[in-house]
Parts: structure tokens; sequence; C-alpha cells
């Protein structure tokens, strides 16, 4: 089981949607990285990569 060293924040913008799916930009508050997403299965694996320690598809 993976346990989060404390709660995440995040700022998400949805700027568009097209094709059923939500495009914009995800901001994670305690990584301080900001990365745009194309669709909504992008976006929740963004957020599903800070649990634990990765953070590797976010943009350095």
């Amino acid at each position: 089981m993976i346990h989060m060293k404390k709660k995440q924040t995040f700022v998400v913008e949805v700027s568009d949607t097209q094709y059923g799916s939500w495009q914009g930009t995800i901001e994670w508050i305690q990584g301080q990285k900001k990365q745009n997403f194309r669709s909504t299965m992008e976006l929740l694996r963004l957020i599903d990569s800070t649990i634990g320690e990765e953070s590797r598809s976010w943009e350095e």
C-alpha cells in the first residue's frame, strides 16, 4: 500500500473541451510545477503520479 506523506493541492484550469475531453493546465502547488494536459485521462495521470515520491511525468 502506498501512503502520501501529506495532502497535495492542485489548481486546474480547463481552457477547452474537444472530443468529449478536457484540455488545459494543472499546477501542482507543493511540487511547484505546472503542466499542460490534452485529455481528462492525462490530467488524472498527472495527479496520480504525485502519489508516493514519483513526479516523473511532470515537466521540469
